[in-house]
C-alpha cells in the first residue's frame, strides 16, 4: 500500500482553500443512550453536503494542468458525483458523471446544479464502469473513481485529521462503509496520530460485502445490495479491502430499521439533517454497545443529502 499519513497531510493543504472545516457536535442525551461519549464530525455541513467533496477536491487539484484540461469523469449514485462536479467547477474544468437509473432525485439535481454533464446507465457496476470508460476514451477525461482512487482516499482521510486535531486522543473512530474510501483514509490518519485507536466501520446488513469479505478472508463482490442507504450500495474495493485488513478495522452491521431510528434520533437530539447512509454510524454504536461502551468515540456523520419529500418515517 503506497498511501501514507504524509498523503493525508498533503491533501489537507491542497483542499484547504476550497473545503470547509466542519463542526464537531456532542449530545449528553445520545451519550447516555449509547453508554459512551461521542464526538460527531458533521460532514453534512461539508460543501456539496457530504465528506465526498474532500476526496473529489484533492483528486481534481492533484491533476496536472495537461490532465485537467480534458476534464474528469466518474460514476456515482449521487454524493461523489455532486462533489466531483463542484470540485471541477472550482478548477474551471469539465465534469462527466455517470449515474444509475433510479438514483435519488435530489442528488441528481445537485450534480446538474454544479454544472456536470449527466450520463444515465443501467443500475449495475459493469454498466457504470463501461460507460465511464467510453466517456474517458471519447473525451480524454481523467477517471476519478469514487473510492479506489488514492487521491480520493487521501482526501477523505482529512476528516479524521481535523476531528482528532480538535478532540485530541480518542479511543475509537467509526464511519460508514460502502466502497471503503472514507474508512480507508480515516484509518491511515487516525493510526498515525494515535496508534492505539480502535477503528470501526458501520455497514447495512443489506449491503454487507465488507463484513463478509473480512469474515471469509477474500473480497466478496457478488452481494446484490438491498438497503435504504443509497450511498452505501457500492461494491467494496480491492485497495479498500487491503486497508481494512492492514489497519484492523472491525465492521459492525446494522439493519435498516436501526439506521432509520438513529437518523431520527440525530434529527431530534442534534437538530441537524443527515441521510440514512450517515446514520449507520450512530446505529452501529447503539446496536453494538458492548464493543464501544465507556469509550471516547469519534463518529463521522458522512452527509446530509436527503430527499425531504421521502423521509423514511
Amino acid at each position: 500500500m503506497s498511501l501514507a499519513f504524509a498523503d493525508i497531510e498533503a491533501a489537507a493543504r491542497r483542499i484547504a482553500p476550497h473545503a470547509h472545516v466542519t463542526l464537531v457536535m456532542r449530545s449528553r442525551s445520545l451519550d447516555e443512550l449509547a453508554g459512551c461519549t461521542i464526538a460527531f464530525k458533521c460532514e453534512n455541513f461539508q460543501r456539496a453536503g457530504a465528506f465526498k467533496f474532500r476526496g473529489a477536491c484533492n483528486a481534481v487539484w492533484a491533476l496536472s494542468d495537461a490532465q485537467a484540461a480534458h476534464g474528469v469523469v466518474t460514476h456515482s449514485s449521487g454524493n461523489h458525483g455532486a462533489a466531483l462536479a463542484l470540485a471541477a467547477k472550482t478548477r474551471g474544468i469539465a465534469a462527466h458523471v455517470v449515474v444509475p437509473e433510479g438514483a435519488v432525485a435530489a442528488k441528481l439535481a445537485a450534480i446538474r446544479a454544479y454544472g456536470a454533464t449527466l450520463h444515465t446507465c443501467a443500475p449495475t457496476l459493469a454498466a457504470r464502469e463501461e460507460t465511464c470508460a467510453r466517456i474517458a476514451r471519447e473525451t480524454g477525461a481523467a477517471l476519478v473513481h469514487p473510492f479506489t482512487n488514492e487521491d480520493v482516499i487521501a482526501g477523505q482521510g482529512t476528516a479524521a485529521l481535523e476531528l482528532l486535531h480538535e478532540t485530541g486522543a480518542l479511543d475509537a473512530l467509526i464511519a460508514p462503509i460502502g466502497g471503503g474510501g472514507l474508512i480507508g483514509g480515516i484509518a491511515i490518519a487516525a493510526k498515525a496520530m494515535f496508534p492505539q485507536i480502535q477503528l470501526f466501520a458501520a455497514e447495512p446488513e443489506g449491503a454487507a460485502d465488507a463484513f463478509e469479505s473480512l469474515r471469509r478472508g477474500v473480497r466478496v463482490i457478488d452481494i446484490v445490495p438491498d438497503t435504504i442507504c443509497d450511498g452505501l450500495r457500492a461494491t467494496f474495493g480491492e485497495i479498500n479491502f487491503s486497508l481494512l485488513r492492514e489497519y484492523a478495522v472491525e465492521v459492525l452491521p446494522v439493519s435498516d430499521a436501526q439506521t432509520i431510528a438513529a437518523m431520527r434520533l440525530v434529527f431530534e437530539r442534534l437538530k441537524i439533517v443527515i441521510e440514512p447512509s450517515s446514520a449507520v454510524a450512530l446505529a452501529a454504536i447503539l446496536r453494538h454497545r458492548e464493543r464501544i461502551a465507556r469509550l471516547r468515540v469519534g463518529a463521522i456523520l458522512s452527509g446530509g443529502n436527503v430527499d425531504l419529500d421521502h423521509l423514511p418515517w
